[in-house]
């Protein structure tokens, strides 16, 4: 490491800890020749995960924006938050496991819908009708049909 007050090349650790989070090392150094001790950071280079979004556009996935959309699916209704958090963990780490760096919005709603489905078919129907972009009575309609049928069948 280059000593920030020197500019000298060499230097010792004094010492290591894991931080907190436990994402990166903290790394007390010593620089050998002004003797200035200084602090540094090692952390793993991540390749963020995408999501493509129906336009196209790509975007790092947020686990708090698919939470907030869950919450709002969800408002009022006997879910526990324990539960929304589950679902977007089961989600993340279907995307940890994929070797794929990317993966569509539709992919990723329908996983959501499918969780939802088994939980309360009222937040299901809600997050569907967002997430489709039911643009009338009909779609919806046609929806809760399909609801209807899966239940009965």
């Amino acid at each position: 490491m280059i000593c920030p007050f020197c500019g000298h090349r060499q230097d010792r650790v004094i010492d290591s800890r894991e931080s907190k989070e436990g994402d990166s090392i903290r790394r007390r150094r010593q620089c050998l020749a002004c003797e200035r001790r200084y602090t540094t950071y090692e952390r793993t280079d991540e390749i963020p995960y995408m999501v493509v979004k129906k336009d196209g556009r790509r975007e790092k996935f947020d686990r708090q924006k698919m939470l907030s959309g869950l919450l709002k699916a969800c408002e009022k209704r006997p879910i526990p938050m324990a539960r929304l958090a589950e679902i977007v963990n089961e989600v993340e780490a279907r995307l940890n496991d994929s070797p794929e760096r990317e993966l569509s919005t539709t992919i990723i709603g329908e996983m959501v819908m499918e969780r939802l489905r088994g939980l309360d078919k009222v937040a299901y129907v809600r997050f569907a009708s967002v997430y489709r972009d039911f643009q009338d009575v009909e779609a919806f309609l046609s929806e809760l049909k399909v609801l209807i049928r899966k239940k009965r069948g």
